[in-house]
């Protein structure tokens, strides 16, 4: 029989009585009926319970030996079956970083199979993405503005949990004084105490430079020796342009881009390594739509300018905006729903009209 098909033929397990059914494969399923129609004595106790039976008979013995042995379902026939998985109904809530990959652990095999044999490839021109040198990374450094102040940056740390405390007084005893530590500019010279159940990151200060001619010597030292501390990895740092990162290992060759070595982690979006920056691997983002909050900028707050606050008590909302309304005054702060959306805001003259009357109509009646 074609592999199109689960074939079930004269099931006989608990309720069923010589059930034939054929159910596609690579297709949502679902078996509905009434309770104690079978149903899972079908799905758990036939089709699955068959397909681990068979996978587990094709394992080694010794590996037989650490695994529970099920009995054969009584059934007279299932073709087309692969190896099964089963999930547990579970009535908690549901995690929404809980998937079937997750639950089953399938996703650390794919991890760790991206991470082996994968070849990264940049999001921005599409180009595989292989080492820098030296020499590309100092050409790349130099393209920052003229008198441009960088900081070699090399992280030693990157998101990993501890107190790190020999690492940090090990670099101190080879001359390094200054680290960034979760973002923070720290003093190796002062007590550093981290939360060792938390996650950090620790970049050492290298060199201070001034983008000029003449520091080349200077600044292939720096970065050489930055990534000889973090594994082939440094961080240019400035202040109008953020952080860069360069690797020696792996980095578009067009782009410039530069991403840190391939593990396990960068495919997981548990992970703030691997998870997206905008919606921290949900897959989700809430945020307001403004525009739904203040439909009409026209209005005063009075005159319904939010409108959530027309659906709750108008009394007590118009108590509200007059106390608004007192305190702004002082504060000069803006009331009208144009004023809620956008920079600036009236004067210390006109807000109070605003507030009562709204921004049309008050510019109306000054003009």
């Amino acid at each position: 029989m074609a592999h199109g098909w689960i074939a079930v033929r004269g099931a006989r397990v608990h309720n069923l009585r010589d059930i034939d059914v054929d159910i596609p494969r690579n297709k949502l399923v679902v078996i509905t009926g009434l309770s104690g129609s079978g149903k899972s004595s079908l799905a758990f106790d036939t089709i699955y319970a068959e397909g681990q039976r068979r996978y587990v008979e094709s394992l080694s013995a010794y590996a037989r030996q650490f695994l529970d042995q099920m009995e054969k379902p009584d059934v007279d026939l299932i073709d087309g079956l692969s190896p099964a998985i089963s999930i547990e109904q579970k009535t908690t809530a549901s995690n929404p970083r809980s998937t079937v990959g997750t639950v089953t652990e399938i996703y650390d095999y794919l991890r760790l199979l991206f991470a082996n044999i994968g070849i990264p490839h940049c999001h921005q021109c599409g180009r595989e993405i292989a080492s820098q040198s030296l020499e590309r990374i100092m050409d790349m450094v130099m393209l920052y503005p003229q008198d441009a102040r960088i900081n070699i940056l090399a992280p030693i740390v990157r998101g990993r949990k501890g107190e790190f405390k020999k690492e940090l007084a090990a670099l101190k005893a080879k001359g390094y004084t200054k680290a960034r530590i979760d973002g923070q500019f720290r003093s190796l010279e002062e007590t550093i105490n981290l939360d060792r159940r938390r996650n950090h990151t620790i970049e050492i200060v290298v060199d201070r430079l001034i983008v000029k001619s003449g520091i080349d010597r200077r600044l292939a030292e720096s970065v050489e020796t930055a990534l000889n501390l973090a594994n082939d990895i440094v961080v240019v740092n400035t202040l109008e342009g953020g952080d860069r990162l360069f690797s020696r290992r792996l980095a578009c060759i067009e782009c410039g881009l530069s991403m840190p070595e391939m593990t396990p982690r960068a495919f997981s979006f548990n992970s703030p390594h691997g998870a997206c920056t905008e919606c921290q691997g949900l897959g989700a983002m809430h945020d307001f739509d403004p525009h739904r909050i203040v439909p009409d900028e026209s209005k005063s707050l009075l005159d319904g300018a939010i409108a959530p606050w027309a659906r709750g008590d108008r009394k007590l909302i118009r108590e509200a905006v007059i106390g608004l309304t007192a305190r702004a005054s002082r504060a000069s702060s803006p009331t009208s729903g144009g004023a809620l959306m956008k920079p600036g805001g009236p004067s210390r003259k006109s807000w109070r009209s605003i507030a009562r009357c709204g921004r049309a109509r008050s510019a109306a009646a000054s003009g």
